[in-house]
């Protein structure tokens, strides 16, 4: 007898418990595809060890990222605005260096003291006329004071101030500003009062006027502007016809 072939497997027959087993689900096969690690960036370091060169270059830009437009504008305009900074700066420089500006000069050669008198001790009423000299040593710089305030004092006691409007000067130009200082009904400390009438019946009055200036340089396309002080320390006959007897001016920053 011959032996029986064995059966084709049946189109509809049911997979044995082995190969169920063998055989994932769905679902299994779900969360075996969502344990699979990450795929992992290549970092140069490996494709340096692992790639040949053109491989490892087409690689290499294939992960670079292009960088935004607006970035580079920024950066440009950045480096624009820097390189005039320094520009700017390095012309000063050699401004400073090469002209050498000076400070315009406060100083007075005419004051006159007309009246001081007290309605009451410590209430001091006074009129002075006081004549200040601007002057512009400058060869090649104009200058301009865009703010000008003097003070009167008498003993560290302000007692009058007098406002200037903005005027100009040329190179090496001389100006001269009268100035009416008017004082009523000043509150001086009693010392001082009686201080200042001991100095009228000795005919020798101590003034002090200060000033108080903007002054703007200008060469062209370049200026810049700085505080100014000055100081004239004055020594007046008695009122009512006092004149200058000395004085001692100074002007710094």
């Amino acid at each position: 007898m011959h032996p029986q072939p064995p059966e084709s497997p049946s189109l509809y027959c049911t997979p044995s418990s082995q190969s169920r087993a063998a055989t994932p689900s769905p679902a299994t096969r779900f969360f075996m595809t969502k344990q699979q690690p990450p795929m992992m960036t290549p970092t140069p370091e490996y494709l340096y060890q692992h790639f040949p060169g053109k491989t490892r270059d087409r690689l290499l830009l294939r992960n670079h990222h292009r960088t935004d437009p607006a970035i580079w504008c920024t950066a440009i305009i950045c480096l624009i605005f820097s390189i005039l900074i320094i520009l700017f700066g390095i012309t000063t420089l050699i401004v400073f260096l090469v002209i050498k500006p000076r400070n315009p000069v406060f100083d007075t050669n005419h004051a006159s003291l007309n009246v001081i008198y007290f309605d009451s001790p410590g209430n001091f009423n006074g009129d002075f006329t006081f004549l200040a000299n601007f002057s512009n040593p400058n060869r090649k710089l104009n200058v301009r004071f865009e703010y000008a305030v003097l003070e009167l004092y008498f003993a560290n006691n302000l007692i009058a101030n007098q406002s200037i409007k903005p005027f100009s000067q040329r190179q090496r130009e001389t100006g001269v500003v009268k100035i009416h200082f008017i004082s009523s009904l000043v509150y001086l400390p009693l010392n001082h009062a009686m201080e200042l009438q001991r100095q009228v019946l000795s005919n020798k009055v101590m003034y002090s006027v200060r000033g108080t200036f903007r002054v703007r340089v200008s060469m062209g396309l370049i200026h810049f502007s700085y505080w100014l002080h000055g100081r004239c320390e004055l020594q007046m006959s008695s009122p009512p016809s006092g004149f200058l007897m000395a004085r001692t001016c100074i002007t710094n920053r």
